[in-house]
């Protein structure tokens, strides 16, 4: 395919989803479909310093379980329920950070940190639990009318069973001030939005990797019919990008010298992310991601996986390459 006709091809499939692109700047779960459902206002960064640091990377990680929560929505029913008291007990004898009454608990509390315990005193397993119940609410009550953020935390609050009798929040005054008071907090936590402009190539490889959410991982895959149309890492970044006529090196240690390298705070969408065993040698390079804004990137993971979103400031985070021409001439030119 020739450069002109792939951008003829980008005009034509990215056209379609303009607001989808330009949304790639307010938020990863935007992407998903938070903005389209309703769901959080379109923000899941959180504020700096908005929640006690000991749960921020909880909350975040946590906050983008579904598309019903994001972390700024979390972070402000954590405050509302206990004030992030790990020590709460309320008069109904809710519990914890989340303040789950034990039958609740019971059966929805998770064992968050993995250590063999569902422990409602202990966040690691409490913040976790309340998104996930949030998320199991959240489907329980998708079909009642009305907003579907409401709905989900009138149910947190009131029961999904109270939802579902009257058709949207229930008439009791806690049930809608908790709602009132939670989505109005909500907007205190967000992290305010980055506007940035990835280029229509950028935005094109995004796309082709977005429609993709959900395809299971596969070693050497290259997305081709007799592989099921799987992928791995850098077969899904080779890809996404070949769609819109920029060809790259098959393996990811090749593609990050595939153009110059923008430091993290110059992150634009549509840069590529890697990661490495080794911070000094990038020949240690073991993945990569297409970065989409708001500290996120899709990447297929790993075996067992499927090609998701995933946080990409972690311990091996290596560093990024610009592989877009007019993206890499904004770049600041080092002396």
């Amino acid at each position: 395919m020739t450069v002109r006709r792939a951008w003829v091809w980008v005009i034509a499939s990215v056209g379609a989803a303009l607001s989808f692109v330009m949304l790639l700047v307010v938020g990863v779960y935007v992407i998903a479909g938070n903005l389209a459902n309703g769901i959080g206002d379109g923000s899941v960064g959180l504020a700096k310093n908005a929640v006690p640091a000991a749960y921020e990377s909880i909350v975040q990680r946590w906050g983008n379980l579904c598309r019903a929560i994001n972390p700024a929505l979390l972070a402000a029913q954590l405050y509302q329920e206990s004030g992030f008291n790990p020590n709460a007990v309320s008069p109904a004898k809710a519990q914890g950070i989340a303040q789950f009454i034990p039958g609740t608990w019971a059966t929805h509390g998770i064992d968050g940190n993995g250590d063999g315990v569902a422990n409602v005193w202990d966040p690691r397993d409490a913040i976790p639990s309340a998104a996930s119940y949030d998320c199991k609410l959240a489907s329980e009550v998708k079909d009642v009318g009305g907003d579907p953020t409401g709905n989900m935390l009138a149910a947190y609050n009131a029961g999904a069973y109270a939802v579902i009798k009257y058709g949207g929040v229930p008439p009791y005054a806690e049930t809608r001030n908790y709602v009132k008071t939670i989505t109005t907090l909500a907007k205190s936590f967000a992290a305010p939005v980055q506007r940035l402009s990835p280029s229509k190539q950028a935005a094109g490889a995004i796309y082709f990797a977005q429609k993709k959410l959900g395809t299971p991982y596969l070693w050497g895959g290259e997305g081709t019919a007799e592989q099921g149309g799987r992928f791995d890492c850098s077969g899904l970044t080779q890809a996404a990008y070949g769609s819109v006529g920029i060809t790259l090196p098959r393996v990811a240690n090749d593609q990050y010298n595939a153009g110059p390298h923008p430091k993290r705070d110059e992150l634009l969408p549509g840069d590529l992310v890697f990661f490495s065993n080794d911070p000094a040698d990038s020949r240690a390079i073991h993945h990569v991601g297409i970065y989409v804004g708001g500290g996120y990137m899709i990447d297929a993971p790993r075996t067992g996986a499927v090609i998701r979103f995933d946080p990409i400031d972690t311990s091996d985070y290596f560093g990024a390459t610009r592989v877009t021409a007019d993206g890499a001439k904004a770049l600041p030119t080092s002396v």
